[in-house]
């Protein structure tokens, strides 16, 4: 993944175009996490302290290629105002003259936010005319966006086609720590897979097989394994059609996956049920496995403690709902003590340590939930490939 950056280009006097992700969590029209706004400022600063005048654009939601001011980028622009202590230019639309005009008056080195690009459809099926249409706007292209990098869009991908096209120091950031740690790991190199479905993390699990020295399962996607491994897992979740696929991982592995001992179990997911802590070996018929149990989180953080490299993908248990955040808090506390390179995919996994006290902690967390599952496939990101090489 050896691309040109921000660092290898000339931006003084440029107009650059800069493809971000400011898809935030927004509760009536407040945002409820600046977490994505604030990780781009390092590029931001990177471009304004050089000279360059800088135009973002990003999507916001899912508007399904509509106006829709529900998902309107306008609340992002004063947060983006407020961190950044100096003015940010909020344009109504993201192509058009009346954009490419206002574009042109912009004082030098001043700061610019568009539209949501997810206003057109043509973002999404990544339409060549609006691709140049958004372009047209800048003279340089830095895509700072990893949570959108496995889309090709036209704000991620098309647009790189018609401009020199760069990473951000965002962007250039996560590929350096997902990278490093697929290709040249400091060992023991462990990795927790949690989350709902095997199915979601099949291609993740065949890449880092291999790769790791141990495999830690938590999270739903548990009890397929104890199910292929032969034992009764009651209402716990099940993912039916991957029971063969967990069941040749088992055997392939062997001693390289730790699955759990033990389960907190409870008669529902529901905040404040009845709970107790079973061996996998005693499930309930009518109880559900929501959590990894203690005797399994002293385990997994025993190995967490001796490792050097930890990647982390999905939660251990269901964590939004207490008391089933034990699990998952206590591996985190585990992985905090250890000295390792902590590498946490986005998505649920930002969002528990986040919400459990951890994020400061951790070495790298992941801007990008798909986006980091696809690059820890070995999948090629599209948003990544269409920038020049270094």
């Amino acid at each position: 993944m050896q691309k040109k950056t921000v660092r290898d280009i000339e931006v003084q006097g440029t107009r650059v175009l800069v493809r971000v992700d400011f898809n935030v969590p927004m509760q009536d029209g407040q945002i409820t996490d600046d977490r994505r706004i604030r990780e781009s400022l390092p590029t931001i600063q990177y471009l304004l302290e050089r000279g360059a005048t800088v135009i973002l654009m990003s999507h916001f939601g899912r508007p399904k290629g509509q106006r829709d001011p529900r998902y309107s980028l306008r609340p992002v622009a004063e947060r983006l105002s407020a961190l950044l202590g100096r003015p940010v230019q909020f344009f109504e639309d993201c192509i058009g003259e009346s954009v490419e005009a206002g574009v042109a008056s912009l004082p030098a080195n001043a700061v610019a936010l568009l539209e949501n690009v997810r206003f057109y459809p043509q973002e999404e099926a990544n339409d060549p005319e609006f691709a140049r249409a958004l372009a047209r706007l800048g003279e340089v292209y830095v895509n700072d966006a990893f949570g959108s990098a496995h889309r090709a869009h036209a704000s991620t991908e098309g647009v790189a086609h018609y401009l020199p096209a760069v990473a951000g120091l965002l962007m250039e950031k996560e590929l350096r720590y997902l990278g490093q740690a697929l290709a040249n790991p400091e060992r023991p190199f462990v990795a927790i897979l949690g989350g709902a479905k095997v199915h979601d993390k099949i291609g993740v699990i065949q890449n880092l097989l291999p790769k790791v020295d141990k495999l830690l399962i938590g999270g739903g996607m548990a009890f397929t394994f104890l199910k292929a491994q032969g034992y009764e897992i009651g209402k716990s979740l099940l993912d039916a059609e991957s029971l063969a696929f967990a069941a040749q991982m088992l055997q392939q592995a062997g001693e390289k996956i730790a699955l759990p001992t033990d389960v907190v179990v409870a008669p529902a997911l529901e905040a404040g049920a009845p709970t107790r802590a079973v061996p996998v070996s005693q499930i309930p018929p009518d109880q559900m496995g929501l959590d990894i149990g203690a005797e399994t989180a002293q385990a997994f953080g025993e190995m967490v403690r001796g490792a050097r490299t930890v990647v982390w993908n999905g939660p251990l248990g269901a964590f939004e709902t207490p008391p089933f955040e034990q699990g998952t808090r206590a591996v985190l506390h585990a992985l905090a003590e250890s000295g390792a390179v902590s590498i946490l995919g986005g998505g649920d996994t930002a969002a528990a340590a986040e919400q459990l006290g951890f994020a400061d902690r951790m070495t790298h967390i992941s801007t990008g939930g798909g986006a980091s599952l696809e690059f820890l496939e070995g999948k090629p990101l599209p948003g990544v490939a269409a920038l020049l090489d270094a």
